[in-house]
């Protein structure tokens, strides 16, 4: 059983039957839609308290058949930790941040790839590839290896040394490509056929964005079914923007909210990556390539986005905005949100504390509201971008203790 009713389409609406395997239409990606009167009958938010802590405990808005088993590595729910330090600094009583680096694989990425592999189990699908700037790799290969799915990675060769590591470890075939993502995806898309590989680039499958969406459902959840004024989300492809805010909008269809009031969506980008804040600014529905795309936050260097027009539809239709940080305060931000609150930030988030302080300067977010930023993966897969030189001590010489304070 499913309470999933068909696809439809982002660009014109057509519908598409949910029990295929599909893919896009007219080189756009597809919504999964469910009967939310069936979901609304069959369950009520008090009982989710009985349920597993992890995605999984919203499988009625979830496409997986009630009857298949999950792909899981223990997808549990990530901790909202309020920032009262760092928000005092910045000017702000509300400042939280939902930290996505304790999931399984270190990033967010998790969630998509549960959903997506797990789809693809039921399918029957024996060969899965993609493209990816780092964190989706690794997901996909340690997903398609609890799964039992051969998987290809092609990743540009200057991708943080720790994701092509972590997908080789699960037994995936790791291609290194002298470009960039988008040079992987058109090697992955023109293997499709000739390699017999299912393409699973971000929004090219309708399923990695129903993971995504749990990022959504969760902070609705722990916030009492209410939502914050504010969300500051890194986007590179966007999945993780577009998929909450369709979880906002299935919660107020059920009810579920206290409120009918939805965040402002925030997307955060590099100046050295931003397609989607010039086409933001510019007031189109689509983004140009961003030529020469450079950003030590690997996860935002995405010159083109399948799911532009998606992103762009949420930030307007949510009363947000489109920004850029400064690519030079993206280790200044992770230094300084480590100290004083702990949390090790990636560089993507790094992104987003630099585009919240120019909000704060411009009165767009205003003190006494809610603000939550997306920890989307961790400090510690970034170890290039965090090198530094650190002093040594001669285990044969005295200490001089006076030196190090």
């Amino acid at each position: 059983m499913t309470f999933v009713t068909h696809l439809e389409s982002a660009l014109d609406g057509t519908h598409f039957d949910a029990g295929r395997v599909l893919t896009v239409h007219q080189g756009r990606p597809l919504w999964v839609r469910y009967d939310l009167s069936r979901v609304r009958a069959a369950v009520k938010p008090a009982d989710l308290h009985a349920r597993e802590s992890s995605l999984w405990r919203y499988r009625e808005l979830l496409p997986l058949p009630l009857a298949s088993a999950p792909v899981t590595l223990g997808e549990g729910m990530t901790p909202l930790l309020p920032c009262p330090r760092l928000g005092a600094e910045l000017g702000f009583a509300h400042l939280l941040v939902k930290d996505e680096s304790q999931l399984p694989t270190g990033s967010f990425k998790s969630r998509g790839m549960a959903a997506a592999v797990s789809m693809a189990r039921h399918f029957g699908l024996k060969r899965l590839a993609i493209p990816t700037a780092g964190n989706a790799g690794g997901a996909l290969a340690a997903y398609a290896a609890r799964a039992g799915i051969e998987t290809f990675v092609f990743m540009p060769e200057d991708t943080p040394a720790i994701n092509p590591l972590e997908a080789h470890l699960c037994g995936a075939r790791v291609f290194l490509v002298n470009g960039l993502i988008t040079d992987c995806g058109r090697i992955v898309r023109e293997g499709v056929d000739r390699a017999g590989w299912f393409d699973m680039s971000t929004l090219k499958e309708p399923y990695r964005l129903e993971g995504k969406k749990t990022m959504g459902l969760e902070l609705a959840e722990q916030l009492g079914w209410m939502l914050p004024d504010v969300i500051l989300y890194p986007t590179g492809g966007g999945t993780g923007l577009i998929g909450m805010w369709k979880a906002f909008q299935e919660l107020r269809e059920l009810g579920w909210l206290k409120s009918d009031k939805l965040p402002r969506l925030v997307s955060c980008q590099s100046d050295g990556c931003a397609p989607i804040v010039r086409a933001y600014d510019a007031g189109q529905r689509f983004a140009e390539p961003f030529a020469n795309a450079r950003t030590l936050a690997s996860g935002l260097r995405v010159p083109a986005a399948v799911g532009d027009c998606m992103m762009l539809d949420a930030i307007r239709a949510s009363g947000g905005c489109a920004i850029a940080g400064k690519e030079e305060r993206i280790i200044p931000w992770m230094q300084r949100v480590a100290r004083r609150e702990g949390i090790a930030i990636c560089p993507e988030t790094a992104v987003c504390f630099d585009c919240l302080e120019q909000l704060r300067h411009h009165g767009k977010v205003l003190p006494h509201e809610q603000v939550v930023v997306f920890n989307t993966g961790a400090a510690q897969k970034y170890p290039e971008v965090l090198a530094v030189e650190l002093p040594r001590i001669d285990k044969d010489q005295p200490v001089v203790y006076e030196s190090l304070l």
